[in-house]
């Protein structure tokens, strides 16, 4: 058994003493665990009492009210993160300080959970927070070991793959079971999520081996002359219905052919990333424009979009790998956090360069350069 210590710091003594009866007894546990992880709650009513138990246990979690006697919350925030503490910060917040929650957010909280919470809103909230602090520590770990990559692809499959299949479970008992009667009309609902569901596991199971792919050291295969432009083509059209869906137009502007020597997989593959990010962050009734030409040494290929952008702080985390970016805009947008780290390393493999402009709820462009030396 592991134990996790949860630092609550709220002045209202019924949110400490609620959080603590909540978190009593509960566990977290998933397959790629040794052991289950517990969890110890103390508690401060201001935020200098707060400062001093992080000081003298170290939590590894704070549940974090703003409002305080005192020096107020964000302080206490702006505290941990000057120390680079390795502590998970959540900001718990009345519905009237949700803007302030969000800008929190974007200063280093990891969420925030709008007061008042029911037990299992906390009890998820701390089950989602304790499974990413347990990968990100045992990444660290594991990359001190040289076995990184091993360990996010055995652990992000086994628990990526669990909810869904458990899910589509759920739904085809209940349709085996005629639940709802004998039409299939009535079952519709459960069809389309249950075709979504397989759609994303298919897409992180592609992510995961074109990963492994690239880390395994394989030289590039099928170097060939590649037209650039007829490629972009097929990944629009490819996300032509999911842009349909999103309200979202597609346009190529290539006025020559472009051509340079590749594999015409991994052009896709980038080609792909790119296209599907501009048209999943974007917003409804945006456009996503994708720009090719040669220039005098090398091919360039340019997508932008109308979408919600990033801050700077976010774009500094955007090739890494299973990192996606977290706020109250991308709340309900999926993904395996993959898709750029491969993306990256392909191009680095062909020598070229990624330069990302983004300005928050304007839009972003990703422009990649290919040397043709």
């Amino acid at each position: 058994m592991a134990e996790y210590k949860i630092l609550v710091v709220d002045d209202e003594p019924g949110i400490r003493m609620g959080t603590h009866r909540i978190l009593q007894n509960f566990k977290v546990d998933y397959p790629f665990m040794d052991e289950h992880i517990e969890f110890k709650v103390l508690e401060a009513a201001t935020g200098e009492e707060g400062i001093d138990i992080i000081e003298t246990e170290m939590p590894d979690i704070i549940l974090l009210d703003n409002k305080l006697p005192g020096i107020q919350g964000v302080e206490v925030l702006e505290y941990v993160k000057k120390k680079l503490y390795d502590i998970v910060v959540v900001m718990i917040t009345s519905y009237a300080s949700l803007e302030l929650a969000v800008k929190a957010t974007r200063d280093g909280a990891y969420d925030f959970i709008p007061k008042p919470f029911t037990p299992q809103e906390l009890r998820s909230s701390i089950e989602n927070i304790t499974k990413q602090l347990f990968l990100k520590r045992m990444t660290q770990k594991m990359n001190k070991e040289g076995k990184q990559i091993r360990f996010q692809f055995l652990s992000v499959l086994s628990h990526e793959l669990k909810a869904p299949i458990n899910a589509i479970e759920g739904y085809l008992k209940i349709m085996n079971d005629k639940t709802f009667g004998d039409s299939l009309s009535s079952y519709q609902e459960m069809i389309d999520r249950s075709l979504e569901r397989i759609k994303g596991m298919r897409s992180l199971i592609m992510d995961l081996l074109d990963l492994t792919k690239i880390e395994s050291g394989l030289p590039v295969q099928r170097m060939q002359p590649v037209e650039i432009s007829s490629i972009a083509r097929m990944s629009m059209d490819t996300m032509r219905p999911y842009a349909i869906q999103k309200d979202v137009d597609l346009y190529l502007n290539s006025k020559e052919k472009v051509m340079m020597e590749a594999d015409p997989n991994e052009i896709e593959i980038i080609f792909n990333n790119l296209i599907s990010n501009a048209v999943k962050y974007n917003k409804t009734g945006g456009r996503v424009d994708v720009f090719i030409k040669e220039k005098k040494d090398a091919v360039e290929i340019k997508v932008s979009d109308s979408g919600i952008g990033m801050t700077e702080e976010e774009r500094s985390t955007l090739f890494q790998d299973f990192v996606r970016i977290k706020n109250q805009k991308t709340r309900n947008i999926t993904g395996s956090g993959l898709g750029l780290s491969i993306m990256k390393k392909i191009v680095d493999m062909y020598h070229g360069e990624i330069k990302v402009q983004s300005v928050p709820d304007q839009g972003s462009t990703f422009t990649i350069l290919f040397p043709l030396n």
